[in-house]
């Protein structure tokens, strides 16, 4: 779910989405999906440092075929939380700060 967007015309435009870790890829495709009312890229470039091959699988079935992904280090799976394993974990999100739901 997107809570909010403010976006130019996309139509033509170079479109480059970055997610420091691409997990499940639901938030990626998520994005991808609210900004395409705005026009038909002429270029989609989707960038990671480290993601798990449920996430590139996914993507691969939900944002269009000529799509370039551009990523640095791909894991295997990903736990019962839809963790990186080994990865990350949630260590970005604890870069914030402490948690505040359980």
């Amino acid at each position: 779910m997107v809570e909010y967007l403010a976006c130019p015309d996309l139509t033509g435009k170079t479109l480059i989405l970055a997610d420091p870790m691409l997990a499940t890829g639901q938030s990626l495709v998520a994005t991808y999906n609210a900004l395409m009312p705005f026009g038909t890229p002429k270029n989609i470039h989707i960038m990671a440092v480290i993601g798990a091959q449920d996430g590139v699988d996914f993507l691969e079935k939900n944002v269009p075929e000529d799509t370039n992904l551009w990523i640095a280090a791909i894991d295997k799976t990903l736990n019962n939380k839809g963790y990186i394993v080994p990865g990350l974990g949630d260590a970005g999100d604890l870069a914030f700060g402490k948690k505040l739901q359980h």
